[in-house]
């Protein structure tokens, strides 16, 4: 089930230690306050003993004004040791987008959330090289090129996060940005960075990957799309995807399908990200999908 998208409505997030009763108890609470739930999904860690939850239940009617709805959940979740976060359907997040020189995900995402796919406003682009800024341009978004050197770094860096500060930003998107985040900034960013990069790593790390690729002959590609962490490429997975090749693929072929594969998986990624979807637990994540 899942509700109108023009009806506001709370999302709960949690997990906890499992035990018995948690699903009664926040059901319980819903249906006291006269809430309707229209998705609700749980998962138990077997080996973890965790318990996972997402609950979404609709605002109007809910005797508890969304305001006071916090100090209202909290008892309960306290009571089963719950970690917890609260999210509203109706908040439209900021997003801001970095890039380099590739375009194929930056014109992906610039058609979702032109044509109100997405629920999101993004009226920020950065880039450390200049060539995509006429398009940036042309779709009234802020384009701004901050070329990083290593001696220019952490001062771009500064620069960067005074633009986000300034813009109001809620989620970083990394769409082909060539360039490793500080942990500083990370840490400015916790589970709101979101990266794509090919799923070839660790074996064929470097810039021509799909080169090295062909050369030992694979069979698959694929792309993976994760939260960034100080730890380089070694954060939460969100999504994944494969496609078989053959030894009839050329280079050409293989980065042109590699292309397809990060263009799908980080929308995958973002899509699930702006539905408060994702849950992350020891640096993996619960996707509520």
């Amino acid at each position: 089930m899942s509700a109108s998208a023009a009806t506001p409505c709370a999302v709960l997030l949690g997990h906890c230690p499992d035990r018995k009763g948690i699903n009664a108890a926040l059901t319980r609470f819903v249906a006291e306050n006269e809430g309707n739930i229209v998705d609700y999904d749980q998962h138990v860690d077997a080996e973890q003993g965790v318990f996972f939850v997402r609950i979404e239940w609709e605002l109007p009617g809910f005797r508890i004004p969304r305001e006071r709805l916090g100090d209202a959940v909290r008892p309960l979740a306290e009571s089963f040791g719950m970690s917890w976060q609260l999210r509203f359907s109706d908040v439209r997040p900021r997003m801001a987008v970095f890039v380099s020189k590739q375009a194929h995900c930056l014109f992906d995402i610039l058609a979702r959330v032109q044509s109100g796919e997405w629920r999101v406003d993004l009226p920020l682009v950065i880039a450390n090289h200049p060539d995509l800024g006429e398009v940036v341009r042309r779709f009234g978004i802020d384009f701004q090129c901050l070329p990083v050197a290593p001696d220019t770094k952490a001062r771009q860096e500064r620069a960067q996060r005074e633009l986000l500060s300034r813009h109001g930003i809620d989620l970083v998107v990394l769409a082909r940005y060539m360039q490793i985040l500080s942990p500083d900034f990370v840490a400015a960013f916790p589970n709101r960075i979101i990266n794509i990069h090919h799923s070839f790593l660790p074996a064929f790390a470097g810039a021509r990957p799909y080169h090295a690729a062909a050369e030992r002959g694979v069979k698959i590609i694929g792309a993976t799309s994760h939260y960034v962490t100080a730890e380089l490429d070694t954060g939460p997975i969100i999504e994944q995807d494969i496609m078989r090749v053959s030894h009839r693929d050329s280079v050409e072929d293989l980065i042109r399908k590699g292309r397809d594969l990060e263009t799908i998986v980080l929308a995958r990624a973002v899509w699930f990200h702006l539905r408060n979807r994702i849950l992350v637990y020891n640096n993996k994540t619960v996707i509520f999908d």
